[in-house]
């Protein structure tokens, strides 16, 4: 590819979605996932003009619910650019938008009106149909939450602040702990309240950060850690090491959040990444700020 990203393009680099599409067999050696029969990438359109590519994602050793959809994985990658609009949606064919993923695309706003582009095996057969004719008796965020609070890939500031007597606690990784923070503060949780952000570090000192994005049907909800991961391929951690290379984590949430992602968290990087030094720091919201 053209720029360092593998996992974006510009709009010089890309057609538009009623031409040819980028060559999706190109990018299946991107997928990581060692269990599927098939290798799924989706190829999402935003706002901004450019194309953002998203890849299933397995992690050997635990259960498959943890695993990243590669229509999850467009979303973080949409986020993490701050591209605020995914308009189109396209997927390795002959797949579809999983039922888990087409709710969890509702918490885009105009939703249904999102075009989804689908081919047969060959790429021949292109056609374009809306979200909503995907799913058409769907749970809406719109029932859940006024018109005017930002839905996901919208901007929102959460006012939280680090809290507790290890706030100041000196940490082996200091630019963890307010990049966590960050994530915290963008993370959209609208239903829980509970948002959360990650932030990790690899073996040469790069910092990767996700926050976790809640659906209104509560189990696709995208989590912290997995968000965080997108951001660590996307800009090329790992190489041939894989996640192996991630030595320390933070993950910044409310103490008495009723949905936590402490034990998740760890429990999923214990397993991919053995010699990552996890911490949690605790956050409540600002007084200041309200």
């Amino acid at each position: 590819m053209a720029q360092p990203s593998k996992f974006v393009f510009t709009r010089e680099e890309a057609k538009s979605p009623g031409d040819s599409l980028i060559n999706i067999p190109f990018l299946i050696p991107l997928v990581r996932g060692p269990f599927s029969t098939s290798k799924v990438v989706a190829l999402g359109f935003g706002s901004s003009g450019r194309v953002f590519v998203g890849v299933n994602v397995e992690f050997p050793g635990l259960p498959l619910h943890h695993s990243i959809h590669a229509e999850q994985f467009v979303v973080a990658n949409l986020a993490l650019h701050l591209d605020k609009k995914l308009n189109c949606l396209a997927l390795s064919p002959p797949e579809a938008p999983c039922g888990h993923c087409r709710q969890f695309l509702q918490e885009i706003r105009e939703a249904p009106e999102m075009k989804i582009i689908l081919s047969d095996q060959n790429g021949d057969n292109v056609s374009t149909v809306s979200l909503e004719s995907l799913l058409p008796n769907r749970l809406s965020p719109d029932s859940q939450l006024p018109n005017d609070v930002p839905r996901l890939l919208e901007p929102r500031y959460n006012r939280l602040t680090l809290s507790g007597p290890d706030s100041d606690v000196p940490d082996r990784y200091p630019d963890l702990k307010p990049a966590g923070l960050v994530a915290a503060n963008i993370s959209y949780a609208p239903y829980s309240k509970c948002p959360s952000g990650v932030a990790l570090v690899d073996l040469q000192g790069s910092v990767y950060r996700g926050w976790y994005m809640e659906s209104v049907a509560y189990n696709p909800s995208f989590g912290p850690v997995q968000a965080a991961l997108v951001d660590y391929m996307i800009r090329g951690g790992g190489g041939d090491r894989g996640f192996t290379e991630i030595v320390g984590a933070v993950l910044v949430e409310k103490k008495d959040a009723e949905v936590r992602q402490e034990q998740t968290a760890r429990m999923l990087l214990e397993t991919i990444a053995p010699n990552c030094d996890f911490k949690v720091f605790h956050c409540c919201e600002n007084p200041k700020e309200n």
